[in-house]
This record gives C-alpha cells, structure tokens and sequence, in this order.
C-alpha cells in the first residue's frame, strides 16, 4: 500500500487488485476498472487472458465494454498484442514485483494522445 500511497502523491493513480493482493489493496482498487483516458475506452482486470484465449468472464465484460485498451496481467509473460475480433490492444505489462516464476521484472510505458497510443516502450527493472 505504501507505494500506491507514493504513485498517488504525485500523479492519477488507477489499479485493479491481483489475486495475491490483502484485504487493504482490495478494499482500494476494484477486480475490474473501466474509464475513459483522452479518446481512449481503457479495461483493466488482472486475471483476463489474452487474444484470443480470454477467460469467460474477460470476453463477456469485452463485449460489453468494448474498450480500445484492455490491460490485464496475471500470466506475468509481458505481451502487446492487437486483436482484431474485437478492434482492442491488448497489454500485460508482464511482472514488476518479485513474487513469482519471471527472471526479469518488467512494466510498460505509452503516451495516449487524444484517441491514438503511441511510444510503447518495455522498461526492464532487473532481475527478480
């Protein structure tokens, strides 16, 4: 919690809970997040899936929501990947924490400009 605390004291912060999260980062971020960035629809899960392998309740929520932008994570194997089907970009950042079976721990960083996302780049944060 300490460094959503951080994150937040200086930019916007938004987060959906992961399934190794405690009750405090539970009862701050929801399991789904939905919104609207610039001209971008955003949908953010942890456990979703990807292209074109979501699980039922992902693909169910993106039909509904039909967002530009999912985000999800999960697997921590870092993915970027458009789907067609559904006219979305996928994203898994991979893994920035130390807890799991990733060598490198990684996160990604893009520019939303009105409706276009752009300057995707992979930042490695080293080894877990």
């Amino acid at each position: 919690m300490q460094l959503a605390d951080q994150l937040a004291s200086f930019k916007p912060l938004k987060g959906v809970y992961g399934n190794i999260d405690d009750n405090e980062i539970r009862n701050r971020f929801p399991e789904q997040l939905v919104f609207t960035c610039e001209g971008v629809k955003i949908m953010m899960r942890h456990i979703g899936g990807s292209p074109p392998k979501y699980n039922p309740e992902t693909r169910k929520e993106l039909l509904i929501h039909q967002p530009q932008l999912f985000i999800s994570g999960h697997s921590h194997i870092l993915k970027v990947m458009y789907d067609e089907k559904i006219n979305c970009l996928h994203m898994n950042p991979g893994a920035a924490g130390k807890q799991g079976w990733h060598k490198v721990r990684t996160l990604i960083r893009f520019v939303i400009d009105g409706k276009e996302m752009k300057d995707c780049e992979v930042i490695e944060l080293g080894k877990r």
